[in-house]
């Protein structure tokens, strides 16, 4: 397919799925036929070279992609997003370094993520066990985010005492993912509970945690812009929703008779709120994913990525913040009405307060500070560092 094509065919898919997103967080309804049709779309695979049977796209392009997937649906934004940072990992080695993974992806397999597990220390206990020739995993993890509509899944275990990262197939019966993310925001990422019974395990898929000084501030800087990236769709979505629910309405708060809301000052200054939010969202994080993807196509000097990582802390303060003063400040363009469940208003604010859960804002504002006052650099620490 064209990228003219595939843009056309992708614009199409927004506007079948964004109508049913309210209704579908509200019963719960997963998302399987939306992913099934993405993936025929080719849309795990956009990164991908061309002649590797993917899109070419810019890393700009993929995450303007990203912000009007996650207009649509947030939850469906947000679930790619441990499969969009495995084909980055990808493209750092060369596709062709790899060519079984290139090979799926390009086919439209989608990879889960799952890294964390509920442990008070944050340890892994996740192991391989090794019968001589034959290698299985067993464990548990937790905030497993897309697994549950995975092919396959990335995870970090113990290998004896050192930590690794492997990749097992999602779909091997000793591998279950079950729905029990009970966050009040993002309710369909299939962020919950995966187990692992003695899943077999290719000794080509296992390799060392990779701590080179340019990879992992790429890879880090990417995890936390595609939830920046996701929050900026829900600003876009909720300015939507807000101009759908102003529009036919015919009168506003408690004043008798026939008052437009659309030409109350008020209202239009709540609309104008969200507007600004909504544009200066999109525009900074596409900002920092042209820098990324320029400063990795420039040679991947890991100074630069270092300091980039700054630009994506800052953007972790402010975008989050601006986004959840605007959700919840669109409650003020219809008084009661506007928190009527059939309208769902609520679900952007609280997904935006899901999303900017993780990873607290709070330490990347301190980690920004300390910065200016003492001159260190932010980091995120590899795996296992």
């Amino acid at each position: 397919m064209t990228d003219a094509e595939y843009q056309r065919e992708f614009r199409e898919f927004l506007a079948r799925v964004a109508p049913g997103a309210a209704e579908r967080e509200r019963q719960r309804t997963l998302l399987f036929d939306e992913v099934a049709q993405l993936r025929g779309l080719g849309f795990g695979a956009q990164r991908l070279p061309v002649e590797s049977g993917g899109g070419g796209a810019s890393l700009e392009e993929l995450f303007a992609q990203i912000i009007d997937l996650s207009a649509a649906d947030a939850n469906l934004g947000h679930l790619w997003r441990g499969h969009l940072v495995f084909v980055e990992g990808l493209l750092l080695d060369g596709a062709d370094a790899s060519p079984r993974w290139t090979d799926r992806v390009a086919a439209g397999a989608l990879i889960g993520n799952a890294q964390s597990e509920r442990q008070e220390t944050a340890a892994i206990t996740t192991r391989l066990d090794r019968e001589g020739d034959e290698i299985t995993l067993t464990g548990t993890k937790y905030y497993t985010t897309g697994s549950i509509y995975a092919d396959w899944i990335h995870l970090a275990a113990l290998d004896g005492d050192d930590r690794v990262e492997l990749t097992v197939s999602a779909r091997h019966a000793g591998v279950d993912s079950v729905d029990d993310w009970d966050g009040f925001g993002q309710p369909l990422t299939g962020s919950g509970t995966t187990t692992f019974d003695r899943v077999p395990v290719d000794p080509l898929d296992i390799e060392p945690v990779r701590t080179d000084e340019a990879r992992w501030p790429y890879l880090g800087s990417l995890l936390q812009l595609h939830l920046i990236a996701v929050i900026a769709g829900i600003a876009q979505r909720a300015l939507d929703d807000t101009v759908e629910f102003v529009l036919p309405r015919r009168r506003i708060y408690g004043f008798a008779g026939e008052t437009l809301p659309r030409e109350d000052p008020l209202v239009q200054h709540i609309v104008g709120e969200l507007s600004g939010a909504a544009n200066a969202a999109r525009r900074l994080v596409l900002s920092v994913a042209a820098d990324l993807g320029g400063a990795v196509d420039r040679g991947s000097d890991p100074e630069a990525l270092r300091r980039l990582q700054l630009d994506v802390f800052r953007l972790q303060e402010v975008v989050p913040r601006l986004v959840l003063e605007a959700t919840s400040r669109l409650f003020e363009v219809g008084g009661a009405t506007a928190v009527s469940n059939r309208f769902a208003l609520d679900r952007h604010w609280r997904n935006v307060r899901t999303l900017a859960s993780h990873n607290p804002v709070a330490q990347r504002t301190r980690a920004i500070g300390q910065h200016e006052l003492l001159g260190t650099l932010p980091d995120w620490k590899a795996p296992g560092k």
